[in-house]
């Protein structure tokens, strides 16, 4: 992997991960833009306890160009773009509106193919396994910032994900503080540390869930499947079999078969339900541990923590979406319309020949 960091024209980063160690990176951004100004405030709320981004500059963001005037397509000719050369392999570039900024943290974009009409499951092994150099880089450039406490890589795919961008892409926050989902994990971990006289509850569920009936797919260093008490219609969970609290501490060989079992199953997402159905909707989340002080969640350190891969769709069946109404944003109760046995021998009938 070689990595090239310049500067777009209005100042933000912009950083160039090829498969190649020869490429050379050195186009301008030719478009007149004004340095970029966001107004993003972190506030918390005193009553739930965790904290909202208001960003009240993102009203004015790029939604659902025509292709030809993709953002995240290489520039070509007088066509210009977020990305100054004409063609890439993965790019990564500060957002242009982002949630997250300055002392509020961070937010990138990575686009994983200058490809516009591609998704990440139409990658060779040696474009996804780029991604995940780039993911890894990125994560250790970003717990570095004084600002970030957490690093979450994700990708929404899907316009009924409400992504307004169609080009393959996802996105990086870096966080001030630990947000409210690793939160309530690390709190379930502590717990179950105390009472179990010091198991690993990421060890335990693993272990539970590769000896039942939901496992989707399982390679020699990961495990993929679809969880006891699944929250949406169709979701999988993707653990690395040896415990590692980020993707930086993923050894080599995870590293080389993540790409082999992940394409796997995103391409078993697209056969879920069917053929001519349109590309199903997702939504695939990293979580891996806070790099601030875990001091309040007693007895837990980093290295207890385990890194995963949470990859759901809120599409339920052919043709129907499963909305968050009353229960599930009013009172933060799911109600699954899909059984996980279900969903999980679904995953496996659809498996590649």
């Amino acid at each position: 992997m070689k990595k090239t960091s310049t500067r777009l024209a209005d100042g933000r980063e912009l950083i160039y991960y090829d498969l190649r160690d020869d490429t050379v990176r050195d186009a301008v951004d030719r478009r007149p833009l004004d340095r970029t100004v966001t107004t993003s405030e972190i506030r918390r709320d005193p009553l739930l306890g965790d904290s909202v981004a208001v960003a009240s500059h993102r009203q004015g963001r790029t939604y659902h160009p025509p292709a030809d005037e993709c953002p995240l397509c290489p520039t070509r000719g007088e066509r210009l773009s977020e990305i100054p050369d004409s063609s890439y392999d993965v790019v990564v570039f500060e957002n242009r509106f982002p949630s997250l900024a300055g002392d509020s943290g961070r937010c990138e974009v990575v686009c994983f193919t200058s490809d516009h009409d591609a998704s990440f499951a139409d990658l060779t092994e040696g474009q996804a396994r780029l991604v995940l150099d780039a993911w890894t880089d990125r994560t250790s450039e970003l717990s570095h910032l004084p600002s970030v406490e957490q690093v979450f890589c994700f990708e929404n795919r899907g316009a009924e994900i409400g992504v307004t961008l169609g080009h393959p892409h996802g996105q990086i926050y870096a966080y001030p503080f630990t947000t409210p989902r690793t939160a309530l994990m690390l709190r379930s971990l502590a717990a179950h540390k105390e009472a179990t006289g010091g198991e690993n509850l990421f060890d335990a569920v693993l272990e539970r869930e590769r000896a039942g009936e939901r496992v989707v797919l399982e390679g020699e260093h990961w495990a993929a499947f679809v969880p006891y008490a699944a929250h949406w219609p169709y979701e999988v969970h993707l653990y690395p079999k040896r415990r590692v609290p980020d993707l930086l501490a993923l050894d080599e060989a995870a590293r080389t078969e993540f790409p082999q079992v992940y394409l796997e199953l995103l391409r078993r997402f697209d056969r879920i339900f069917g053929e001519g159905e349109p590309p199903t909707p997702y939504i695939a989340a990293w979580h891996q541990a806070p790099f601030g002080a875990l001091a309040e969640f007693d007895g837990v350190t980093r290295d207890d923590f385990a890194l995963h891969l949470e990859l759901f769709t809120i599409r339920r069946t052919s043709g129907k979406l499963k909305f968050l109404a009353g229960s599930e944003s009013g009172m933060n109760v799911f109600i699954n319309d899909v059984p996980p046995e279900r969903a999980a021998e679904r995953l496996r009938e659809v498996a590649s020949s």
